[in-house]
């Protein structure tokens, strides 16, 4: 990219011009189990569910109950009694294990059951490293978006990047990263959606913004005693300006004095060190990072 700036001369009112090239929340799930259907009988015997979720049984037949423990003998982990017909009982299991149970009055025909809890999965976690939370680039804008993606009890299978709504690429591999091409002058929201092999997902975004470049033009200069000068220079708040001086430009070396980000449209430059030997000063907006 090329960007106009301004060189001041020292005592002189006009100034010379040159070109500066700068290059989910989760809810319990529920299991459904009917008591006495077939006769004598937990239909399914055996289930499986995750830790936090529940059984219901259902009495599809009267005279039977569900109760925790095996060969007749209870654990006391639950016991919905002798019920009748159409009744429903929950259980809810926190942790994870294997929960046989049985019926009281027939767990000598077989009527047994269990209940397998395997460890809930947990979902990943995503985080947008690059670019940073409000930041500004100069348009058209090719902004490298990377994200850092863990698993605590699997493995990330892909990271989902996209602009707003709109999907710009999925990435199955570290480094995970994708680039959005020519962003036109805007405000944008970047996202990064992690899934595992599980199918849980995790998100995570920022905010940036893309601006017009103005040109760079210097003006307001002046001599502050003892030994300053001072100018001041037009910007776009947020993008990366560098701020030079020499002490000539028939074989000019540049000197690099400041680099910054621009607070304002207009910024106000002090060199506390100026020569007057004479000495040219010069400001280049850099490029986008």
């Amino acid at each position: 990219m090329k960007v106009i700036r301004y060189l001041f001369k020292m005592a002189l009112v006009s100034a010379a011009v040159a070109v500066f090239n700068s290059p989910l929340s989760s809810f319990a799930a529920s299991t459904n189990v009917t008591v006495g259907s077939p006769t004598d009988r937990f239909s399914p015997a055996n289930v499986t569910i995750n830790a936090g979720d529940q059984v219901i049984w259902t009495w599809a037949v009267g005279n039977h109950s569900s109760t925790s423990g095996t060969n007749g003998v209870a654990s006391g982990l639950w016991n919905s009694t002798i019920l009748p017909i159409n009744s429903k009982f929950t259980n809810s299991f926190p942790s994870a294990g294997n929960f046989v149970y049985y019926c009281m009055v027939h767990v000598a025909f077989g009527m047994t059951g269990s209940v397998l809890v395997a460890t809930a999965n947990l979902p990943p976690t995503v985080t947008i490293t690059n670019p940073a939370p409000g930041m500004v680039f100069a348009a058209p804008a090719n902004v490298t978006i990377q994200a850092s993606a863990s698993d605590s009890d699997g493995t990330v299978t892909n990271v989902q990047f996209l602009v707003g709504p709109t999907v710009l690429a999925n990435d199955n591999a570290v480094p995970f990263s994708a680039v959005a091409n020519s962003l036109a002058a805007g405000g944008y929201t970047l996202f990064a959606i992690a899934s595992d092999n599980s199918g849980a997902t995790a998100t995570n975004q920022v905010a940036i913004s893309v601006v017009d470049p103005v040109s760079v033009l210097l003006s307001a200069p002046q001599t502050v005693p003892p030994g300053k000068f001072r100018f001041s220079y037009t910007a776009n708040a947020g993008l990366n300006y560098i701020v030079q001086s020499s002490t000539n430009l028939v074989s000019p070396n540049w000197t690099t004095l400041v680099t910054n980000a621009a607070a304002s449209s207009s910024i106000d430059f002090t060199d506390l060190n100026a020569t007057f030997n004479p000495e040219f000063y010069r400001v280049g907006r850099l490029p986008n990072p």
